[in-house]
């Protein structure tokens, strides 16, 4: 256990407090937890039960988060610990995500201090770790503590987000934050209440909050039929988007059946590719589709000339003429990104 970060003590006399580290405020009473079943209130102080308990590791290619336009072709050391603070009926890591909720409040994993962590990163040749597979803002203090000494060896740290976080949070990870990838899952209240058991506006907020402090901010919408699906649903996220950078990549994603939402088809391959016609009209200058290899819409284009600057397949790049100064090679349209 580790005492936890951004909280406060709401009434001294029943020990009641209220942690500020994600936008459910939670206010916890003695003895209890917060929804994401991971800070539990001891005697008036809160503490993270998931410090340093890792239920995941693993070298990731740094597409896969998705990140197209963050040190392509790197790996990324990867780690989770169990817990969320959404609740989403499609999650396809429920197992760990969902766990102590599912498992009667238990907490599971396998301690690894944050030294170590980064000595990982560093033997697996690494250039970033991703802190990912659950939400990360759950394990805000593993992550905090080993991305401050990350950035000391040169290594680069990279959340995988839900975008639940407060501005205070927000506020905290740009002392060691260089890129996310946010999930707006919608553009509706109605999703997020029913599905994720959320709002949407934080996510809103934390997109344009991060941006603005010069972290790097790659979009992705998992698109499932009959949720979020409809072209003028599609294009308000486009609009978003562009509103705060039309440099944001937006990923669109294909969905398959999963966990508690098994009465969805997958999402056809024609849906994705009227996302990414969409997405380009209103304006972005990258969108990319996902989960369906060999679309072509995994590629890098040039805005200016519309030359092919990165080729993919799935997670792996096939070329790659990206300068290092993040430039096309043919037109020397700047094409914003994290290159070196």
């Amino acid at each position: 256990m580790k005492q936890a970060y951004l909280y406060q003590l709401l009434d001294e006399k029943e020990k009641k407090i209220e942690c500020n580290l994600c936008s459910h405020r939670c206010k916890i009473a003695h003895e209890k937890r917060g929804i994401c079943q991971v800070r539990e209130n001891r005697d008036g102080v809160l503490y993270s039960l998931v410090y340093c308990q890792l239920v995941s590791r693993g070298v990731d290619p740094i597409e896969k988060k998705p990140l197209f336009h963050f040190q392509p072709g790197s790996r990324s050391y990867s780690i989770a610990t169990v817990g969320c603070n959404f609740r989403c009926l499609h999650c396809q890591n429920w197992q760990i995500s969902q766990y102590p909720r599912l498992n009667q409040g238990k907490i599971t994993g396998e301690t690894w201090s944050p030294e170590a962590i980064v000595e990982e990163a560093v033997k697996t040749g690494s250039s970033s770790i991703s802190y990912t597979y659950v939400e990360p803002t759950i394990f805000f203090e593993t992550a905090y503590d080993t991305g401050k000494i990350a950035r000391k060896h040169g290594i680069k740290n990279i959340f995988v987000s839900n975008g639940y976080m407060t501005p205070e949070c927000n506020s905290l990870l740009t002392e060691f934050l260089d890129g996310i990838n946010i999930d707006l899952k919608a553009f509706s209240d109605r999703f997020y209440k029913e599905v994720c058991k959320a709002r949407l506006k934080p996510v809103l907020d934390s997109i344009e909050q991060l941006h603005q402090a010069g972290i790097w901010v790659e979009v992705t919408t998992l698109i499932i039929p009959g949720w979020n699906d409809s072209e003028g649903e599609l294009r308000e996220i486009a609009r978003f988007i562009k509103g705060v950078d039309p440099g944001i990549p937006w990923h669109v994603t294909a969905f398959h059946p999963t966990y508690k939402m098994m009465d969805r088809p997958p999402t056809p391959a024609a849906t994705l590719r009227r996302a990414r016609e969409i997405g380009l009209e209103e304006g972005l200058r990258f969108v990319y589709q996902g989960n369906i290899p060999g679309e072509g819409g995994e590629n890098t284009f040039c805005p200016g000339c519309g030359t092919i600057l990165i080729r993919r397949f799935g997670f792996s790049i096939q070329e790659n003429r990206i300068s290092h100064d993040g430039k096309c090679p043919e037109c020397g349209e700047l094409i914003e990104g994290v290159w070196k």
